[in-house]
């Protein structure tokens, strides 16, 4: 678990599902997603943040308001183990999803700065790696403000889109240890 000024980070639940769909599949959120989900998707999602956890110990962990337990998205430090055939495969990749009641209140970048400390504390990494869809500007601007450095050399294609869709063309930022 990790604690920040206003924010918690912590291993899911199953309990955590209804508030994950509400929070996380809606038009707003998925806009550079692909859109809204079918719920076995969203199912999907979680059961790979549980995986991760138990796999790794450590995964984009339940963010919830510090005190109030109140779930609000999703940041932190997952192996990127399954994105064979791509630069980042095996890669520490940093994401964030934090639900649009939220937006605008500098939740994203306190969670992610946490998550970065752990991940330097925590992993023998080098870099930290994020990515997201090509229109996704709000993230690349998190990606920038986070000292992350784009790197074009790393773009990929996301393996859960057909070759043709826009959605799935990914840009990469980097994040390099701190010497």
């Amino acid at each position: 678990m990790i604690e920040t000024e206003r924010l918690i980070l912590r291993p899911w639940t199953q309990a955590d599902r209804p508030a994950l769909v509400a929070l996380v599949n809606t038009p707003a959120m998925t806009v550079h997603l692909g859109g809204v989900r079918p719920d076995a998707e969203i199912d999907a999602m979680l059961a790979r943040r549980l995986r991760d956890q138990e796999r790794h110990g450590h995964c984009y962990w339940a963010a919830e308001l510090r005190g109030e337990g109140v779930l609000i998205g999703s940041c932190g430090i997952r192996m990127a183990d399954d994105y064979p055939g791509t630069p980042v495969q095996g890669m520490p990749e940093i994401g964030w999803r934090v639900g649009e009641p939220y937006w605008g209140q500098g939740f994203a970048r306190e969670a992610a700065e946490a998550s970065i400390a752990w991940g330097w504390a925590n992993l023998a990494a080098d870099r930290i790696g994020a990515w997201t869809t090509a229109p996704n500007e709000p993230s690349w601007g998190l990606m920038r403000r986070l000292g992350m450095t784009r790197r074009a050399d790393l773009d990929f294609h996301h393996s859960r889109y057909a070759a043709g869709d826009p959605t799935g063309a990914m840009v990469v930022y980097l994040l390099e240890r701190p010497r």
